[in-house]
Parts: C-alpha cells; structure tokens; sequence
C-alpha cells in the first residue's frame, strides 16, 4: 500500500505541486544547441539522475557502460532532427514516421525489443460563453519508445508537457529504480488524470446548454412559448459541442486496447510490479470513456429536444397567422360582395345598410376571435 501511494504521489500533479526551478538547466540548453528538438536528456541509475550527459549518445553510451536508462524527451522533431536518435537507438523506420509526422490513433506497438505508443493528450479551451464557433477540446500526441534501458518522449502540441513530470519522478528514486517502465506508467496516468479533469469541465458545458435548451419553456406558458429560445434555441452550439466531444473520444476510446494489454499482458519491456498499477490507469480510462459515451447520447437528446422545440414554434407562428388571415378573410369577403357594384343588391337603398353590414362584420371577426382563442392559437 505505500508503494502505491508514491507511486500516485509521484505521477499525479493534483496531489502536489512542484514549483522547484529547473535543476538542469545547463545540460537542457546545451542538448538544445546541438539538436533543437531535445527539451531534456539524463541518465537514471539506482533511481537518480546523473548530472552531465547533454547529447542521446553520451547518455546511451554511459547507459551501457555503467547501467541505468536514459529518458530523452523531444518536441516536435523534424526528421533529420529525429534521424540520429533513431539510428543510436535503433528505432523502427515506421514507428519513427508515426513519431515525426504525428496525426496518429493512441495505440501500442511492439518492434523487436521496444515499445512503441502514442497517446493523445486533451486540453479543456476556457471560454467566457459558449458559441457555434467555440473550441472546447484541444488535442495533442505523446509518443514513447520505451526499450530495456531507454525511453524517448515524442510531444506534438502545445500542451501536455513532461517537465514537471520528470521533476517529480526525479524525486522517487524508488519508483525511478523500476527503470522506463516506470516512466511509461507515469505518462499513461498524467494523461488520463487530463481526460478525467477535462470530462468534468466538459459536463459542465453541457449542463449549460441543456439548462438553456429547456428553459426556454418555463417561463409559464408552456414549453410552445418560445420565450428564451434565442440562446437556447441555437442548435449551432450544441452542435459545435458534439463536435468536440467526438474530437475528445476519438482521444479516449482507442486508448482502451493498449491499456488493457500493459495492464494484463506479461511483458518482458514492463516490470511487473509496475504492471499492476497500469490497471489503475485502465480503469480510469474506462470510467471516462464511459462518460465520453454518455456525453454524445446527451447531446443526441438535447439536439432533438432542442429541433422539436423549433418545430413546435414554428407550429405555433402557423397556427397564429392562420388565424388571423381567417379572421381578415370575413372582412374582405364582405367588402368584395358589396364592390361588385350590381344595382340590385340586398339594402343596397337602405339607410341603415352600412352599419348594419359593418356590425355584421365586426361580429363575425369577434366571434372567430373568441373561438381560436378558446382553442389556443391566439
């Protein structure tokens, strides 16, 4: 029980938070003079870094001399930025395309002696109100090769950095002692501990919406009012909304197979005290694709809901101009008959014919007034 609970401690930032400056500082600026995609590159043995190594092939170097494992971490690498590391560490041809180009399914791969998988980082877009146009979801990839006694971290985005992970890793020599595996687990659970915070934001925005969609009838008379319907009513942005739900469980839902098998597969690349902790993360993910699911059959619902209340409005408006074109149509009808100008025509000569004929009128109109009143289309 206390190992998982450094082990929780060591890779989920909500429980603490490590505002310690940069402690290689030097090392980072000099690997990113010689290859501008490395944002960081150490040595771990015995679970603690060793100060020093600047460049992939010193540290793997040392790495085999003295034992340990590097963990090397990149940002959006070009290929021939990416081409030395790939040689040194000889990583598959295809896997380092996936890494280079990005775009990529999260997934798990095996070549030869290394691990290769991508994860799909997801960042919550904060916004003041929801609009047709607004981003909710912002997507990234973390790509690990994870071999015996390395690991490459590949990061497209802007978001989902490593740094303050590394750093609290850094300060476990414990759990770093079980080598890049410990590393992979690490990155697996950051990235679902972002999938569970970024649910949660989400569900509120789909509270809003639906608050809004159902609202707009209860301003007490009745859900065919369409009072407050001009907020509530845009199907855009629910529209928009589903969109980025379905961006956030193309993230999620893939993800379920690879975590399933580093969670219940023997592997000879993951140690197995560190196996059993990646079912702590898969169930996680699947707690959230759980959630993902029910966010899109939400959406479904309050978007129908939301069509039949427009449909039931524009009924309405119908019904309403309906009425009143029957209620104008007496009027016309009797002042047709009487502008056809025959000669002989019933109290044509009578003084009293015209306010008779407007009486007449006037009752009718307010008789056919009464009725669609009493029936609910006025």
């Amino acid at each position: 029980m206390s190992m998982i609970r450094d082990l929780r401690a060591a890779v989920r930032p909500s429980r603490r938070r490590d505002d310690s400056p940069y402690k290689y500082e030097a090392d980072r600026r000099a690997a990113a003079h010689a290859n501008s995609a490395i944002v960081d590159c150490g040595v771990y043995r015995d679970g603690r870094r060793v100060s020093g190594h600047v460049t992939p092939s010193h540290a793997m170097g040392d790495v085999r001399a003295e034992g340990g494992f590097t963990w090397i971490g990149l940002h959006e690498p070009t290929e021939a930025e990416f081409a030395e590391i790939a040689r040194e560490f000889g990583l598959h041809p295809l896997a380092v395309e996936d890494a280079v180009h990005a775009h990529q399914r999260p997934k798990l791969e095996r070549y030869d002696d290394t691990l290769f998988t991508v994860f799909k980082t997801v960042h919550y877009v904060e916004h003041a109100e929801l609009t047709a146009t607004s981003e909710v979801v912002e997507t990234g990839e973390v790509m690990c090769f994870t071999g015996r006694d390395f690991i490459v971290t590949v990061r497209h985005g802007g978001q989902g950095s490593l740094r303050a992970l590394r750093h609290r890793l850094q300060d476990d020599p414990e759990l770093l002692g079980k080598g890049p595996s410990a590393v992979l687990h690490a990155i697996a659970d950051q990235v679902v501990d972002g999938y569970i915070a970024v649910a949660g934001a989400v569900q509120d925005d789909i509270d809003e919406v639906e608050i809004d969609v159902f609202s707009s009838g209860s301003d007490g008379k009745g859900a065919n009012s369409g009072k407050g319907s001009a907020k509530g009513g845009d199907a855009g942005r629910i529209y928009q909304l589903k969109r980025e739900v379905l961006e956030f469980k193309r993230a999620v839902s893939p993800l379920l197979r690879p975590m399933q098998l580093l969670s219940e597969r023997p592997m000879r690349l993951v140690d197995s005290d560190i196996q059993k902790y990646f079912r702590d993360v898969a169930d996680h993910l699947a707690r959230v694709n759980e959630q993902v699911l029910s966010f899109d059959d939400l959406l479904n619902s309050i978007l129908q809901a939301n069509l039949a209340q427009a449909t039931v409005a524009q009924n309405e408006d119908m019904r309403k101009i309906t009425s009143w074109a029957a209620i104008f149509a007496v009027p016309t009808m009797i002042a047709g008959i009487y502008g056809m100008n025959f000669e002989y025509m019933p109290e044509l000569k009578w003084k009293y014919g015209y306010p008779l004929v407007l009486l007449v009128t006037v009752g009718i109109c307010f008789g056919i007034h009464r009725g669609f009143k009493r029936n609910g289309w006025l």
